[in-house]
């Protein structure tokens, strides 16, 4: 493993991270995948009307590509702390280090947010037309979680990296929007 303080991306943090990066480097996390799985209650999505945000969620088999981020040693403490705060609002998240293996062929160890199956939050496994449903309607702190989508996929592709499964809720999310 590479030496260093890094911060796994997956959803927002890949295109607002809201702390200074260092390097940035397409990673790969085995035995996860990238999904619509955390209700949002704070940020795209409100107590009432709940929207629907990415979590890293545990997957077998899977591998979830997205980037890692260094964060210079003396900046760590404070970030790690506006993490916290950002990715710990309401708990849904568990802090875990995962190996990632990076495009240029090093592996390290980063920071990542993943999604706990026994909070209340948790939405694994709608289906993907409940997924846009709740997508196109829900509106939060941050605004539109259909926004928060378009940010992601958009990122992804400027990245090259493929999600054919959330290309599709995009699809189905700008069909619902623009009616």
């Amino acid at each position: 493993m590479d030496d260093g303080h890094w911060v796994f991306a997956y959803g927002s943090l890949m295109w607002a991270p809201d702390f200074p990066v260092a390097e940035r480097v397409i990673a790969q996390a085995e035995g996860w995948r990238r999904s619509f799985c955390l209700r949002s209650i704070i940020y795209r999505g409100t107590a009432d009307r709940p929207g629907l945000v990415l979590g890293l969620d545990r997957a077998p088999g899977d591998v979830c590509t997205g980037l890692a981020l260094r964060v210079d040693d003396a900046l760590w403490p404070q970030v790690v702390a506006g993490l916290r705060e950002r990715e710990l609002v309401t708990s849904a998240y568990a802090e875990a280090l995962l190996p990632l293996a990076l495009a240029d062929g090093r592996r390290v160890a980063a920071l990542a947010y993943v999604m706990r199956h026994d909070h209340w939050q948790y939405a694994g496994g709608l289906p993907a037309c409940e997924q846009a449903s709740i997508i196109a309607a829900a509106r939060g702190g941050r605004g539109p979680n259909a926004d928060y989508l378009f940010n992601t996929v958009a990122h992804l592709a400027e990245l090259g990296i493929a999600d054919p499964e959330l290309e599709d809720l995009a699809r189905q999310v700008r069909g619902m929007t623009a009616a």
